[in-house]
Order: C-alpha cells, then sequence, then structure tokens
C-alpha cells in the first residue's frame, strides 16, 4: 500500500506542469502550411487561396498593388469594363461577407513569363471555383485568370497589379 502512495506522489510530481488537458504548442507557424512564401509565384496563388476560403480580408488586402486594375468582359453590354484598387477590396469584401464558404481550385498554369530583371511576371492560370451563399445556393465558375504581379526587387512580395477575368460564365 506505502508503493502505491509513493507511486501516486511520484506521479504528481513527475506531472506537476503538466495538463492532460491542455495539449503542449508546438513549435513554428501553424499557418506554415496554409500559407506560402509571397516572395515566389506559387506561394503568392497559395496565399490567394488561403484568403479567398478563409475569406479573409486582410489575407487579401497585402496581395493586390496599389496601382491594381481588375477588367472583365460584360456580356451583357458587350463591352469591357474595370475598376480600381478600393473597388476590388469592397467587392471582395462583399462576397467573403455573403458567403458561407468557397473553394478555389488554381489548375495548371498556362502562360509563366518573369521579366524586368525579376519584378514582373505575367501568368495565365486555369481554376475552378465554388461559392456557396449564406442562404445555401451555390455559384460554380471555372476559366482561366490572367495576372499581372509586380514588386519593387526580388526580395519583395509579388502583388497583384493587374486581374483580366478569363472566366467561363
Amino acid at each position: 500500500m506505502a508503493r502505491r502512495f509513493l507511486l501516486v506522489g511520484l506521479l504528481l510530481i513527475g506531472l506537476g506542469g503538466c495538463n492532460p488537458f491542455a495539449p503542449a504548442l508546438e513549435e513554428g507557424d501553424p499557418f506554415a502550411v496554409l500559407m506560402g512564401d509571397p516572395r515566389t509565384i506559387e506561394g503568392f496563388f497559395q496565399n490567394f487561396k488561403a484568403a479567398y476560403e478563409l475569406r479573409d480580408i486582410s489575407l487579401y488586402e497585402p496581395l493586390i498593388d496599389s496601382a491594381f486594375v481588375f477588367v472583365f468582359y460584360d456580356y451583357d453590354a458587350q463591352v469591357e469594363r474595370q475598376w480600381g484598387f478600393s473597388q476590388e477590396l469592397e467587392a471582395t469584401r462583399r462576397l467573403f461577407l455573403a458567403t458561407s464558404a468557397i473553394q478555389l481550385q488554381w489548375n495548371q498554369v498556362l502562360l509563366q513569363e518573369v521579366f524586368d530583371n525579376g519584378r514582373q511576371a505575367r501568368v495565365v492560370r486555369s481554376f475552378n471555383l465554388l461559392v456557396t451563399l449564406e442562404q445555401g445556393s451555390l455559384f460554380r465558375s471555372s476559366g482561366n485568370v490572367n495576372f499581372l504581379l509586380v514588386r519593387p526587387d526580388t526580395l519583395s512580395p509579388w502583388r497583384l497589379r493587374r486581374w483580366r477575368d478569363e472566366s467561363e460564365l
């Protein structure tokens, strides 16, 4: 019996700083798997996907250049339209608020060229997008994005300067 108390006492001393209901914190960044290196083109696309799927404007805004332009074709009016930085952030913020889920899948890279000594890149990439609105209705889209990415130097993160929407309705 005395051995049992000694064993329990030793266990309690050994577990004194340990709470089995609160696991230890892991080393490193817990979002490292989710987020990419913004200094690489693939990291930029990974971060874009994370911002959309988490519906987090604070993750999305740093990806957009202050001289941003979004270009799309208005099929109803048969004319090309565009908007700038502030309209893009507002439209994206509204999208994020109106949805309960977004799934973005980046597919093959159709064109990728880096120029201006590594400070600009043109990337055309296919995608599939599934948006679930708050009331449960689904919106699907697929097609290509045509991105112009820019950065002041090769050590800086890529930012989206121009987005030409080439999606299929």
